[in-house]
């Protein structure tokens, strides 16, 4: 299905502002359609979305949470802890007012599209953004990283957790027999999912950045959530398997960035050229 860069943001917005934020026993459709939520894939799960916080000064003023949701996950709240604020942007006031219920006056929450809002220069701490530009229009992408990169001060990091589109999974490297499996286990789940506007550039794509920051990948996790769930069982045996994966994740970083499906890439913005007396 072709879309415009309006049409791109209006899918997701109609999305996140309907079923995506609407919670039943306290679980969004956002994670009921994209997340493991087994009990035996969770401390696994957990240690993951604390990756990135590794990566977050261990102080600051002001963090950027670009297309915050509700903040759903108690990991989330450990990004900001010892900033002074989490500046929230989302479409959906639902996801904004979930938000302001869970961090209150240590947030500032503001409604609308990242492409019209706006951020003075080097004003932000640190930046994050997790499974959003992937789901901007292809052609915006550029505008949207490198307004995050114009509005984090020198030296300081913009962390975004990206979808790598050549993983092994998809095909790489594995038997044609299990290979025409997977194929089927994609397509099913990809008519299950709602038409969200999805593009993953490859990436090298990142590489375009380094005239503004340093770059690296980290492996944030290996498999999507609908892999996940039909390679590791929910018991303790599985619950085994994944800690041995996070293990292998953090030992083999450039394996698993290159082959597996979510890579986190990490920009560390440059100070500008000491200007000549």
């Amino acid at each position: 299905m072709a879309f415009n860069e309006d049409e791109a943001e209006a899918r997701v917005a109609e999305f996140y502002g309907s079923v995506g934020w609407e919670t039943e026993d306290d679980v969004t459709g956002d994670a009921r359609r994209w997340e493991d939520l087994r009990e035996h894939a969770a401390s696994y799960v957990s240690r993951c979305r604390l990756r990135v916080a590794r990566h977050i000064p261990e102080r600051g003023q002001y963090l950027l949470d670009m297309a915050s949701g509700p903040i759903q996950y108690p990991e989330y709240l450990e990004y900001s802890r010892n900033f002074d604020k989490r500046y929230c942007v989302d479409l959906s006031s639902q996801a904004l007012q979930a938000a302001k219920r869970r961090i209150e006056d240590h947030g500032v929450f503001l409604e609308g599209s990242f492409f019209d809002l706006e951020f003075e220069d080097d004003f932000f701490d640190c930046a994050v953004s997790l499974h959003t530009i992937y789901h901007m229009d292809r052609d915006r992408q550029e505008q949207a990283v490198r307004k995050l990169l114009r509005v984090t001060k020198p030296g300081k990091p913009v962390i975004i957790v990206y979808s790598n589109p050549h993983t092994i999974v998809d095909g790489f490297g594995l038997p044609r027999k299990l290979r025409r499996s997977v194929g089927r286990l994609v397509r099913r789940n990809r008519a299950e999912q709602p038409s969200v506007y999805f593009h993953a550039h490859p990436l090298r794509w990142w590489r375009r950045f380094e005239d503004v920051a340093e770059i690296s990948f980290r492996p944030w996790r290996a498999f999507a959530a609908h892999h996940q769930r039909r390679l590791f069982p929910d018991s303790p045996l599985g619950t085994r398997m994944l800690d041995a994966l996070f293990h292998a994740e953090d030992r083999f970083p450039r394996l698993f960035v290159g082959l597996f499906q979510y890579p986190m890439i990490v920009m560390v913005k440059r100070s500008p050229p000491a200007r000549r007396g």
